[in-house]
């Protein structure tokens, strides 16, 4: 089933992180997400964790019992799990994972951050799209993807399950449908350069 091994590979996006600037989480609901970056933290990989998150935007609300927002969430487990407040940055406002990247980049740059080298830690069967979020948001940064698996979701066993071949190829179709109007739009601002 060779399809599935080239699925697999594009999906599930995975590498040892390495020292870099920061730490990013998207948001979400996945309390695991908050708990390996805050792993990666104590064994010094990077001085500063950056979750990001309001709530879902179809959802409109924080479903997270007790929170009002996925960034509280993801805050509170990182303290707990050894990372110093000081070393939290804070991003409220997004609503999806694209809006993760865009308000993060817009907090590191207030801060006058330069990021030459990010570790990302997303859900492993979110890996690449939020990859490329990120990249297109921070083209000069090398990164580190240190996923983790959520729902029961892996590499080794997606295609075995229904549910879980529907979350994949989820996430396959909208690597293609979400980033058609990113590159139309990049398209369009290359021809204007050349203009």
């Amino acid at each position: 089933m060779n399809f599935a091994e080239d699925i697999t590979e594009f999906i599930f996006v995975e590498n040892r992180p390495k020292k870099a600037d920061i730490i990013f989480v998207p948001g979400g609901d996945r309390g695991e997400l908050a708990v390996t970056a805050a792993k990666i933290f104590r064994e010094g990989y990077a001085p500063l964790v950056l979750p990001s998150g309001r709530y879902s935007k179809p959802a409109g609300r924080c479903l997270i019992p007790g929170y009002e927002t996925e960034w509280d969430f993801l805050r509170d487990i990182l303290v707990r799990e050894g990372v110093p407040e000081d070393c939290i940055l804070e991003e409220k406002q997004a609503t999806y994972t694209y809006e993760n990247a865009i308000y993060s980049r817009r907090v590191t740059d207030r801060l006058g951050l330069r990021v030459q080298r990010a570790i990302l830690c997303p859900q492993a069967s979110h890996a690449r799209r939020a990859l490329l979020y990120y990249k297109v948001l921070y083209p000069e940064t090398e990164f580190f993807v240190c996923p983790t698996v959520t729902r029961n979701i892996s590499r080794d066993n997606w295609f075995l399950d229904g549910e879980k071949i529907d979350v994949v190829l989820g996430e396959l179709e909208r690597c293609g449908s979400q980033f058609h109007e990113i590159l139309r739009e990049y398209a369009a601002k290359r021809r204007e350069e050349e203009l």
